[in-house]
């Protein structure tokens, strides 16, 4: 029956002129390799916490030497790629999320760019910056790159693959059956990274540049910066693939984490646990740290494992319904392909590294005093004492960018804030302080207004009566 299926699939794949030879191979061998079954099971008992050798507790990195020649040299084999293809659209915008003003009118792309400028400038090396673009982002960050043609920095742009998405009645690609606009097409998720870097050129480019490692991350995330501790480590003792991981709060219960199995570093996902171990999965003692999808991989390596298919990660197998027709979809993630590469490691950095903004409530952190901005990069207020940020829960009225950002006069101080939570039709003056623990609801059809000026510390706010 797997055998027909495929048969057939493949047929109607082969007259797909949309995508090219490379992208049909590999959707092919994806489809293959979810019919046939065989993904190995996790054996729970097997699995082991890695010891300090396998993640690396990041104090215990060697300090990176200060001698401006010697850092040009370690930073000249290094590239930074960011992954581009998400698109705003729980936020309410409709291009690439990397558009999003984020501090100052500046933007997570203008901020990276920055910070690889200083980086460059400051040591005289020459850092490059990839974007990966998914096929809907793709036009939209061309001509945003336009906007950096004077830069310092090299910027090149590549899409990750195209896929056609599979109609579950009849097990046929939706562009055969006459879906042939954006919706019959899906890219694969961030385990398409590897292929994409080699069939787009990028990856030969850079090696012929003398580059050795990428640094990968998703461009939210404001923690991910270039970290020469790492580098200096990953270059020192040759190890092909490193995963950041941070110790794991009870927000990241759901993130995948590392294990030792089968004496090999492997990341282990909510979607592989079985049922009966998910609550011990989800506990922050047994499973500490998490992943922050902050790669740092050997661009050699990468080559020669594409080559060789040997890049087998765990399939995501996501169902979806689109226009009322049901679908499906099978991605991969990058952090799975930590089993495949030689002297693999974790490192359990700060979880300053680790700054995503996913909904307004991130964003509200990082537009707030918590954080300052220097030379493109977003550093921690030092008067803050809690290491925890504060816990920030905004109602549906501020999910999107456009009514956060009307909702607030401005962003209030938040530096001695514990926990905040608003609800209903609640706008903010200018100046405002929240201490503690907040909470402010405004009564179904009222509208409650924050004014200037006003502190509010360990408060329940239903009504202009509790300010």
């Amino acid at each position: 029956m797997a055998d027909e299926k495929l048969a057939k699939l493949r047929e109607a794949v082969a007259g797909l002129s949309q995508i090219s030879e490379n992208e049909k191979s590999g959707f092919l061998s994806l489809v293959a390799r979810y019919l046939s079954g065989d993904e190995e099971l996790i054996e729970w008992a097997k699995i082991h916490t890695p010891t300090d050798e396998v993640v690396v507790p990041y104090d215990t990195l060697e300090a990176p030497p200060e001698d401006i020649e010697a850092t040009k040299k370690l930073l000249d084999k290094l590239a930074v790629l960011k992954l581009n293809g998400g698109l705003g659209t729980t936020m309410g915008c409709t291009g690439p999320k990397s558009v999003i003003e984020v501090r100052n009118g500046f933007t997570f792309l203008d901020l990276i760019v920055i910070q690889i400028e200083s980086l460059n400038k400051k040591y005289g090396s020459n850092v490059p910056l990839l974007l990966m673009n998914s096929f809907n982002t793709h036009e939209d960050t061309l001509k945003i790159v336009e906007k950096y043609a004077n830069s310092s920095i090299e910027i090149h742009t590549f899409n990750q693959s195209q896929y056609p998405r599979v109609v579950a009645d009849g097990f046929l690609p939706w562009p055969s059956k006459g879906k042939t606009d954006k919706d019959g097409w899906y890219p694969p998720g961030h385990g398409d990274i590897f292929p994409s870097l080699m069939n787009s050129g990028k990856l030969d480019l850079l090696l012929s540049q003398g580059k050795e490692y990428v640094f990968i991350a998703n461009s939210d995330n404001l923690g991910a910066i270039v970290d020469m501790k790492i580098l200096n480590h990953l270059i020192h003792k040759q190890n092909e693939y490193c995963m950041e991981v941070t110790p794991k709060t009870l927000a990241d219960v759901k993130g995948g984490t590392l294990i030792s199995y089968e004496e090999r570093v492997q990341l282990l996902e909510i979607a592989q646990v079985p049922d009966a171990h998910v609550n011990e999965f989800k506990s922050i003692e047994k499973f500490k740290i998490f992943n922050t999808n902050n790669l740092w991989v050997n661009l050699k390596a990468i080559k020669r494992l594409v080559e060789a298919d040997a890049l087998k990660m765990e399939i995501i197998p996501n169902p979806k319904e689109v226009d009322g027709v049901k679908v499906l979809q099978l991605e991969t993630a990058a952090g799975a392909a930590i089993r495949f590469f030689d002297h693999a490691i974790g490192i359990n950095v700060p979880r300053s590294r680790f700054l995503p903004v996913k909904a307004t409530s991130d964003l509200q952190l990082v537009q707030s005093d918590l954080y300052t901005l220097v030379d493109g990069f977003v550093t921690r207020n030092s008067a803050r004492t809690n290491p925890s940020n504060p816990s920030i829960e905004l109602g549906p009225e501020f999910k999107k960018v456009g009514n956060f950002l009307g909702r607030f006069k401005s962003i209030p101080s938040i530096v001695e804030l514990d926990s905040l939570k608003v609800s209903g039709d609640v706008w903010f003056g200018s100046g405002i302080v929240l201490k503690g623990k907040v909470t402010i609801t405004a009564k179904s059809g009222v509208k409650l207004e924050i004014p200037d000026g006003a502190v509010i510390e360990n408060k329940d706010i239903n009504g202009p009566e509790d300010l």
